[in-house]
């Protein structure tokens, strides 16, 4: 399907570039472009929106450019949805700086009726990333909801691929063209994905990456997301990008938590301000959103098999297997005691001299047993703040000292 106007707003994203709020306001005010086109520069200039460089570069374009590019996404099957099109989604176009055009390579799902959730996180994952961004997405894919990641080496890969176990539905924002085989590696993923939901980019199907091209599509990635989960975020992680756009957008943001590692600052300092909530696993999302229920059944999220994750691709690695990492424990020997705690995941051995936990912490870790309690029922027993409590559990989680349940609830460690 290519819209009708599609060639007038390809023209138009040629001359003023991909990423600019001057094409909503075209469309807000044109209800047919191609009025704005055949009318010429006396009509661009009347409209208020261009400045007299814009006018020179509209000038400097033709439509046969944009005719070229059509005939291109003709002859690979692809789509091209135009912000004036009914089709295009109504979430994206509520952004300040909606794409002109959606280039598609299999089918765009619904996006405005159904639960988005986008997850986001380093190339560079480790073994801990990888199988939550797995186990996550195939989790939320068998309750119906459709992940939305960016096809990069990493968290997004394994997010897709574990979409794509579970038949669930996942589309795969590209920071260039769509038919530009960039990271080839990831290439058989992609053609998987276009048959159960849809790969798309706002630039031209043979369109090579540039470095500021991936910034400006997690803004698409967060507009088509309902919620965006971070894994693995270091400090200056692009992720975080768009974890602020989602913010932004007054969309809910979660981050998985992580240990003290620097490949966790960026997320577990969004959690320590109080801009992403903390989870640690997929109910912790679906919770947070109403009239969620499971279409397949429930998902045993501690069974989902890990087969696949062997050939995901990583920043640096042409695989990486998942060791199963098992830490003997002397209770005798003083490095074992609870004051140093061991973080079993991948067998890095996280040091802790001290507990120093403040009092609110110290009140839920005294409180809690080993056997299940929900977030409430702490909160009222120790009459503190939900929001506090949920902070003081961060905290003990991070330190390994309580461990999360499904349907928030805690248990001793």
């Amino acid at each position: 399907m290519i819209s009708l106007n599609s060639k007038y707003w390809i023209w138009i994203a040629l001359a003023l570039g991909y990423n600019t709020p001057k094409v909503k306001k075209l469309a807000t005010l044109y209800s047919d472009i191609s009025e704005f086109y055949s009318k010429g520069e006396k009509e661009w200039r009347y409209s208020g929106i261009l400045t007299e460089n814009d006018i020179k570069k509209l000038a400097k374009h033709s439509l046969d450019e944009a005719e070229t590019i059509l005939d291109k996404c003709r002859n690979l099957n692809y789509s091209v949805v135009s912000v004036d099109d009914i089709s295009y989604p109504l979430c994206l176009f509520n952004i300040d700086t909606p794409p002109a055009v959606i280039y598609v390579s299999g089918k765009l799902p619904d996006i405005d009726n159904r639960l988005t959730i986008g997850i986001v996180g380093t190339r560079s994952a480790t073994n801990y990333g990888l199988k939550n961004s797995y186990k996550i997405a195939y989790a939320l894919s068998k309750y119906g909801v459709a992940v939305i990641s960016g096809g990069a080496l990493g968290v997004d890969c394994a997010s897709h691929r574990g979409v794509l176990a579970a038949d669930g539905v996942t589309v795969c924002v590209r920071g260039c063209g769509i038919n530009y085989n960039y990271l080839r590696e990831n290439a058989q993923m992609r053609e998987s994905i276009t048959k159960r939901g849809a790969v798309i980019s706002e630039y031209p199907p043979d369109e090579a990456p540039r470095n500021y091209y991936f910034p400006a599509r997690n803004r698409i990635i967060s507009a088509l997301s309902d919620g965006v989960l971070i894994i693995e975020a270091g400090a200056r992680s692009g992720s975080l990008i768009t974890a602020n756009l989602a913010l932004e957008q007054g969309k809910e943001v979660f981050a998985l938590l992580g240990n003290n590692n620097p490949q966790n600052e960026g997320s577990n300092n969004r959690i320590k301000e109080g801009s992403a909530v903390p989870i640690t696993d997929f109910m912790d999302i679906l919770n947070a959103f109403d009239n969620i229920y499971a279409t397949d059944g429930e998902v045993d999220f501690d069974n989902i098999s890990l087969s696949d994750i062997e050939a995901i691709p990583v920043k640096g690695m042409k695989g990486v297997k998942m060791k199963k990492s098992r830490i003997s424990v002397d209770l005798n020997k003083s490095e074992n005691k609870i004051e140093n705690i061991v973080d079993k995941d991948g067998g890095e051995i996280i040091h802790k001299k001290n507990l120093n936990l403040d009092n609110n912490a110290q009140r839920i870790y005294d409180y809690i047993t080993c056997e299940p309690v929900h977030i409430d029922k702490i909160s009222s027993d120790l009459n503190i703040p939900v929001f506090r409590v949920l902070s003081a559990l961060t905290e003990l989680e991070m330190k390994n000292l309580v461990t999360a349940l499904h349907g928030r609830r805690y248990i001793l460690k």
